[in-house]
This record gives structure tokens, C-alpha cells and sequence, in this order.
């Protein structure tokens, strides 16, 4: 039922938010925050969020599966409370965490409610061979609208949603006022700023750190985040054996100034990432604002962020070469990397700021409200 009162339409958000703090959660908390979004309709929010922290995702446990039937409960009873024109979700693409956004997702439909899902990670096309998977995702698709991250993204779902059904809508990140000058320093500096996983390319870009040094270039590359499956010991052991003391400083999980402090005397930023469920990594948002040149791999949509050979380079997974090439033609090609850096950010303010996306995430679920009527 429609609020005559105002004249909105109304949308229950039902999103995961922080904390845990990650890209998916931000993102909940830029819409939840958004006046363009909360003056466009009636909104109301429910955090779909179970874990505590990040190592708690996509654990089980007693705990969880209450505190699951609890949310279950609340939202069927702000669904029948507020009747909203349109429930966005965004729901898990795979596995136990899947199972239970399926059973959301199912409640909802069987309540008569309009349903579009956004998804912020991937996983469906490496889990439609199984024969109960594929049949929960015959039956989870079917009647819904469906907003990706980026273009490359479809082949995920490709084989349950119409290409008409999907929207595309890149996520943004608040801009900074000032961007402070670079910071001076006499070597190339190399950033790589994530969790510390294997799978986020760690190992690649030390061994491609041992390439540069033994074609003997002068370099230093920082690595901040928190230790994960790669600890501080694990990590200085091999800087040790390959003789990189004094090339590669670990610095762990860095935040707010100390965070930006790393950006500012960067030369350029790498991400090496094969890690599955890699959809739109925000930190290369974050480089890109800060004038810098990246290089990543082709992993979900990555490769529509960075323009190839324009703000950085996309590299193939694993190839420790490739990597150490690229690096060494930034290094020997300082304008430019500094041009590249320049078009970095022009490409962010006119593809990625957070006021892009929630003018675009606003029309499209405007757009879906009107079709569906």
C-alpha cells in the first residue's frame, strides 16, 4: 500500500551493514546514510548481518541458526507492518550463507512481495553443477530483478536471469575534499593495502619484488592489512629468505590517516587478487583517487574499473612476470605513471563517487517499482 501521506514509494532494505566492517556492509551503510535515497522513498532497514566479526563469516553454530529464526520473525512482521512497494536484498551467492538468504528471499516472495537482490560477491556459477544448488537457484531467480556490480559479472548468473532482468550499477565511495600532495621519497614506491591472504596475491607480489631486485631496481613496497591466513612470521620468513629486508616492510591493518599516510607516498598500487570471491574492491576506488596508477588481474569486475594501459594495468592471475614487467616499465617510465595516476583519478570522479552510485542505485529501483506495477 502506497504512502499517500508523502507520496513515496516504500522500500524495506533488508542489508547487511557493519560491523563486521567489508565491502558489502560499507556499501549497506552508504544507502542506509544516503539522503538522495531516504528523500527519494519511504525506507526502512533491516540488518541481515549475523557474524560479529570477520572471521565469523560464514561459520555456523547454534547461536546463528537463532539468531537466524529471529530475524526470520522480525522481518516478516515489518513486512506486513510497513507493506513496502519493493524489498531489496543482498543476499550471499553461495554455500550455508546462501541456504539461509534463500529461505529470506522464498519467505518474502510467499508473502506477495516484490523482491530485487544486489548481489556484492559471486559464487553461483561454481556451485550450479550440484543438483540441489541448481534446483534452490531455479527457484531463488525465478521472478526477480537482479543489480550487479559490473558487466563481467552476468556470466555469474547467467544461466537462471535474462539479461533484461539485470541492472548494472558500480559501487562509489565519499570523495575527499583535499587530496593531500604526494610525499617525497627517493625510491619507487609500490602499496599493496588488503587483507593479508593468500588469495588476495601476496605471495605474487613478493616474488615479483624479488624479480626487481635481482634486475637490481630501486624499490620499496609496503604491505597493510591485517594478518589472515598469511601471519607476520610466515611473511618475514620468506622476506628473509629471499633477502628483501630491506625492500618489503609489513605494517598490518592500517585505518583513517594512518591508512591515508600509505596512499600519499605511493607511486603505485597492486593488487594481484585471484581470491573467488573478488566482485568490486573498493581499496582500488581508493588509490584511484589519490592519483594513483593500479594494476590487478581480471578478477570479477575489476577489469571495469581499471582501463587498461589508461590508469593501470590488468594483469593475468599468477603471473609473477607479467606483474614484475609492469612494474619495471612504471619504474623506468615515471611521467608515465604519473599520467596514468592523473587519469586514475579522473576516471573515479566520473565513474565512482558515492554520490554516482546513490543516484544510480535510486533510479534503478525506481525504474524496477514502476515496471512491476
Amino acid at each position: 500500500m502506497k504512502n499517500y501521506m508523502n507520496n513515496k514509494s516504500k522500500i524495506l532494505f533488508i542489508m547487511h551493514m557493519p560491523p563486521p566492517v567489508h565491502g558489502a556492509a560499507m556499501m549497506g551503510k552508504y544507502i542506509h546514510d544516503s539522503q538522495v535515497i531516504n528523500q527519494a522513498f519511504d525506507c526502512r532497514y533491516f540488518n541481515l548481518t549475523l557474524a560479529k566479526n570477520l572471521q565469523d563469516i560464514g561459520k555456523g553454530g547454534i547461536r546463528k541458526f537463532k539468531d537466524f529464526i529471529r530475524q526470520l520473525w522480525n522481518i516478516r512482521k515489518e513486512v506486513k507492518a510497513f507493506q513496502p512497494d519493493l524489498c531489496y536484498v543482498t543476499p550471499n551467492a553461495k554455500g550455508g550463507a546462501f541456504y539461509k538468504d534463500f529461505v529470506v528471499v522464498m519467505m518474502l516472495k510467499v508473502m506477495g512481495q516484490k523482491v530485487v537482490i544486489h548481489y556484492h560477491n559471486k559464487g553461483v556459477a561454481t556451485c550450479q553443477h550440484k543438483f540441489l544448488d541448481n534446483f534452490l537457484y531455479k527457484n531463488f531467480f525465478k521472478h526477480l530483478k537482479v543489480i550487479l556490480l559490473a558487466e563481467p559479472l552476468y556470466q555469474d548468473i547467467n544461466k537462471y536471469v535474462k539479461r533484461e532482468n539485470v541492472s548494472i550499477c558500480p559501487n562509489g565511495i565519499p570523495t575527499k575534499e583535499i587530496i593531500p600532495p604526494k610525499m617525497s621519497h627517493p625510491d619507487f614506491n609500490i602499496l599493496f593495502l588488503s587483507n593479508m591472504m593468500k588469495e588476495k596475491g601476496v605471495w605474487d607480489l613478493v616474488e615479483a619484488c624479488r624479480l626487481l631486485k635481482k634486475d637490481g631496481k630501486k624499490f620499496h613496497c609496503d604491505f597493510v592489512g591485517k594478518w589472515s591466513d598469511i601471519t607476520e612470521n610466515d611473511f618475514y620468513s620468506r622476506v628473509r629468505e629471499y633477502n628483501l629486508e630491506k625492500y618489503i616492510t609489513a605494517h598490518g591493518a592500517k585505518y583513517g590517516i594512518e591508512k591515508d599516510l600509505f596512499f600519499q607516498k605511493a607511486d603505485v598500487f597492486v593488487f594481484p587478487t585471484y581470491y573467488n570471491n573478488e566482485c568490486f574492491p573498493l581499496v582500488l576506488l581508493e588509490a584511484m583517487e589519490q592519483n594513483i596508477p593500479c594494476i590487478s588481474t581480471n578478477e570479477g569486475g575489476i577489469s571495469e574499473i581499471i582501463k587498461n594501459g589508461i590508469t593501470g594495468f590488468i594483469i593475468n592471475k599468477h603471473n609473477v612476470k607479467e606483474l614484475a614487467e609492469k612494474l619495471e616499465y612504471l619504474m623506468q617510465h615515471f611521467d608515465m605513471c604519473k599520467q596514468m595516476g592523473n587519469s586514475s583519478r579522473k576516471r573515479f570522479k566520473n565513474l565512482f563517487t558515492l554520490n554516482l552510485f546513490e543516484i544510480k542505485i535510486k533510479d534503478i529501483l525506481q525504474r524496477i517499482i514502476s515496471d512491476t506495477k
